[in-house]
């Protein structure tokens, strides 16, 4: 596969540069190019950092500003950063309040940002997001983390911005995990710049269903079928692990994996919008876009919180960065 590159082992760290220069706004680069961090830190107010490995864009970086996160640490390509990038991250934004760290529940990462954690002078505690639907054969497996952490990020970082010292965030974000689920389902599979071709092969009639965000194998293949009986299933499974929406308050977030255009987007969230009315669900905060990616990947994820006031509130509050933005 043709990809812009220089060498495969720069790429992430190229990018990482490349993304500093386009938001100058927004973020400054940090120590050695290991981490971006907020251009403005705000005294006495917790700091967020959160991280995973590269080609997830926008997800970390893009999310670093005001009302969201205040370091991003990106490892290689789908590599997990080092227990030293977290360190230094922070390092750069702790300003006495303590640092949250927010971590996708994938080995590498979790292990490497308790090392941090570990290693860290300061007060630092831990929420660690698996908003995955675990249905069927999965049923006893991890709950991976997926596209909900940007609400767990959003939610997190307006808190943090009112105030919320580092215990009480803790207690939300983990608030937020429990009533956050996604479902993903690809057409075709990414390609990594260090191999040649596709990660999983796909007939030009198959479909995986329930996948993560390496490019990986889903829960199981399937035939692809018409846009609605896919949206049908999804729904039926996030119910199926959530019980009865009825009379909750939700959002319902649409991402794309990274090669799946809006129109198409557009298309799933208004039939998931039927699904999930028609299961008595009330809709109340919505989101669409590429936000949460794998490379190349063409699918996308469906992820539903079951809202409540608070975390509300802290949706709809401001936020200003470079991939996500509103009321400022």
């Amino acid at each position: 596969m043709k990809k812009f590159v220089n060498r495969i082992d720069d790429a992430a760290a190229e990018g990482l540069a490349g993304f500093a220069a386009a938001y100058p706004d927004h973020v400054v680069l940090g120590e050695n190019a290991r981490f971006v961090r907020r251009r403005h830190t705000v005294p006495g107010k917790v700091a967020l950092i959160s991280g995973g490995g590269s080609g997830h864009e926008p997800l970390h970086a893009g999310f670093v500003g005001t009302g969201m996160l205040d370091a991003a640490c990106p490892g290689h390509i789908f590599t997990s950063p080092t227990p030293g990038q977290v360190e230094a991250a922070m390092g750069a934004v702790e300003v006495g309040a303590g640092c949250l760290l927010i971590v996708k529940n994938y080995a590498g990462d979790r292990l490497n940002f308790a090392m941090a954690a570990e290693a860290a002078d300061r007060a630092v505690q831990t929420v660690v997001v698996g908003d995955e639907v675990l249905v069927g054969s999965s049923a006893d497996g991890e709950r991976r983390g997926l596209a909900g952490t940007l609400v767990v990020e959003k939610i997190l970082g307006a808190s943090a911005e009112r105030g919320l010292d580092l215990k009480m965030l803790r207690e939300l974000g983990e608030r937020v995990v429990e009533r956050t689920r996604t479902i993903g389902v690809t057409l075709s599979s990414c390609s990594p710049h260090f191999v040649r071709g596709p990660t999983v092969e796909l007939g030009p009639e198959e479909i995986e269903f329930g996948v993560g965000i390496h490019g990986e194998l889903g829960r199981r293949r399937a035939s692809l079928r018409p846009a609605r009986a896919l949206v049908d299933d999804m729904v039926a499974a996030i119910i199926a692990d959530t019980g009865s929406l009825a009379g909750e308050e939700i959002l319902l977030f649409v991402n794309g994996l990274g090669a799946t255009p809006l129109m198409e987007l557009h298309l799933m969230f208004g039939l998931a919008e039927e699904a999930l009315s028609a299961a008595g669900a009330r809709i109340v905060r919505r989101l669409v876009g590429t936000y949460v990616t794998s490379l190349d990947t063409a699918g996308c994820s469906l992820t539903v919180t079951r809202l409540d006031a608070e975390m509300t509130a802290a949706w709809d509050e401001p936020v200003d960065t470079p991939a996500l933005r509103w009321g400022c």
